[in-house]
């Protein structure tokens, strides 16, 4: 290694116009009108680079021999130090780095590329009300896995799911931090998972009514309420809730409703539209709602947007139903499944699931709608109180 203190407090009490190494590449160039600059030259990546450190006599000798210090260290590690340093000086110019700041600001970056641009909070949810209530404060600099783990700690083994989404939702924080040039541990999510452990939770699916008792509890849903017709169709078509909920009267052509592509669950980015096949039932159902249609709407509530998903849930707890709403979709298929010989496509199809690989889908251009089309009516039949028998179906070649 290079010599290094070469220089001595006698010598800067006069130093001469020139360049005056003091070892290690830390120089002092002074100047003929007798200003001096302390300079550090490295090799980052075979390429030289000068760094200005600050004036003399205004950065002493030691300070200057400190500084040196520091940004070898970040040379060696592989680094370049002027680019570092500018990381640092922007991150010092901006007035709140903190989490709570930075996960707002990766949320405005992204959120074209969620559904009705993140509007419905979902993607934030996980980390304002599980993380940012502990750690919203906290600088994203100072975030490190320990932090992570004792905030997520007590949600690892009961809610897995959610715990999992905040340490994603983090991690694009993080990467949006070190973007704009912030010193983040880009491995503190990874790090914290590794400190949590695997967790003890057991997943559990959507509590689903047996096929044959949603006849029963169809007819029970007498009164022409948004909640009641609401539901019906909900049983009727095998939608999801969302786009149950936010149908509108425009979408409604005929015997078919086409939800938007930006309305369908893990069709993010599509560009297609998905046409869902509405019975006599279902049609019969939708017209009794009309009346109660506002802003386009078709299951408006009293303020200006939809019926909530809970309202629906809610009516079946209230009930002493352990079956939940989304369940339907479960019920739908398992009847597909045990009372008809419906082909797996269409039956997937019944419920816009994606089947088969991206080359073969590229081939099949068909939503199987005239099929599915047969089912819902059958369907619709046996949800009010038909006889179940089988249906047979072929799919068209």
């Amino acid at each position: 290694m290079r010599a290094k203190n070469r220089l001595t407090a006698g010598f800067l009490k006069a130093p001469k116009p020139g360049k005056h190494c003091d070892g290690a590449g830390l120089w002092l160039v002074v100047r003929e009108d007798g200003g001096a600059q302390w300079v550090l030259r490295v090799t980052v990546h075979g390429r030289r680079r000068e760094m200005g450190l600050g004036g003399y006599p205004a950065l002493g000798l030691a300070e200057a021999r400190k500084q040196a210090s520091r940004w070898r260290d970040v040379v060696a590690a592989g680094r370049d130090p002027i680019k570092n340093r500018e990381a640092e000086e922007r991150a010092a110019r901006r007035e709140d780095i903190s989490l709570a700041t930075l996960t707002l600001d990766a949320f405005e970056a992204r959120k074209a590329e969620l559904k009705g641009d993140g509007l419905a909070g979902r993607w934030l949810s996980p980390l304002t009300i599980h993380v940012l209530p502990k750690l919203g404060k906290v600088p994203v600099t100072d975030l490190d896995q320990r932090d992570i783990r004792d905030c997520l700690a007590p949600l690892w083994h009961t809610k897995a799911d959610t715990a999992r989404k905040a340490l994603n939702r983090l991690g694009i924080v993080l990467k949006h931090a070190a973007a704009l040039g912030l010193d983040v541990d880009l491995q503190a999510t990874d790090k914290a998972k590794a400190l949590l452990g695997k967790s003890r939770h057991i997943s559990t699916n959507i509590p689903a009514m047996a096929w044959g008792d949603v006849p029963d509890f169809y007819a029970s849903l007498e009164e022409p309420t948004l909640t009641h017709l609401a539901l019906r169709l909900l049983m009727l078509t095998g939608v999801r809730s969302n786009p149950l909920r936010n149908i509108r009267l425009e979408q409604i052509e005929g015997d078919v409703w086409t939800v938007p592509a930006e309305g369908m669950k893990g069709r993010k980015g599509a560009t297609e539209a998905f046409r869902v096949p509405l019975s006599r039932e279902a049609l019969r159902i939708i017209d009794l709602a009309r009346p109660h249609a506002r802003n386009g709407y078709l299951f408006a509530n009293n303020r200006q947007g939809v019926i909530s998903d809970m309202t629906l849930s809610r009516h079946m707890e209230r009930r002493g139903l352990e079956a939940r709403p989304h369940g339907f979709r479960t019920s739908l298929r398992t009847w597909i499944a045990e009372a008809t010989d419906a082909p797996h496509e269409v039956a997937e199809a019944m419920l816009a699931h994606v089947a088969d690989g991206s080359v073969v889908r590229a081939y099949r251009r068909t939503d199987y709608l005239e099929q599915r089309r047969a089912l819902a009516e059958r369907w619709g039949d046996h949800v009010t109180g038909g006889t179940g028998r089988v249906v047979k179906l072929a799919v068209a070649g």
